[in-house]
């Protein structure tokens, strides 16, 4: 067996996870800040928090599309 492809197959698992909680996470609080009232420009804080939603979707999009064998044809 080949360790060190399975330690890269780990590690890569380990941070495209991290990176999309990261990211959902971060365009859910965003969202939240631009909820608030007192804010000063809440569509600018809504915007980026709509483009950390897209990241996360394209990115789980893209490791769909690694992982079915009918795209990569």
């Amino acid at each position: 067996m080949k360790w060190l492809d399975l330690v890269q197959v780990a590690g890569a698992t380990l941070v495209a996870a991290l990176v999309l909680v990261v990211l959902y996470s971060l365009g859910v609080r965003l969202t939240a800040i631009a909820g608030d009232a007192r804010r000063k420009s809440p569509a600018m804080v809504r915007s980026v928090a709509y483009l950390c939603f897209a990241a996360c979707g394209i990115a789980v999009l893209f490791g769909i599309y690694l992982i079915v064998p009918y795209f990569t044809k």
